[in-house]
């Protein structure tokens, strides 16, 4: 189950509360600003810094063409 828009719009990440980028094919929030990844288990938002995964660089730049190839905006991605 994809996660509601209206939930989306609010959730922040809880390390720097900037916006966070959903793949609901991977059941995943991420954050470029900080490459953290947040789980989703049971449709449930894992927002806890210390169960965030550090993406690689390998890993980030995935997600980063990911996201463009699916026109989404990564708002405040700097690499």
């Amino acid at each position: 189950m994809a996660l509601d828009q209206r939930l989306l719009d609010i959730l922040a990440c809880p390390e720097d509360k900037g916006p966070l980028v959903y793949f609901p094919d991977e059941d995943l929030l991420y954050n470029p600003r900080l490459r953290r990844k947040y789980r989703i288990a049971d449709d449930i938002p894992v927002l806890l810094v210390e169960e965030a995964e550090t993406a690689s660089d390998e890993e980030h730049d995935r997600l980063v063409a990911k996201a463009a190839s699916e026109g989404r905006n990564l708002p405040g991605e700097g690499s």
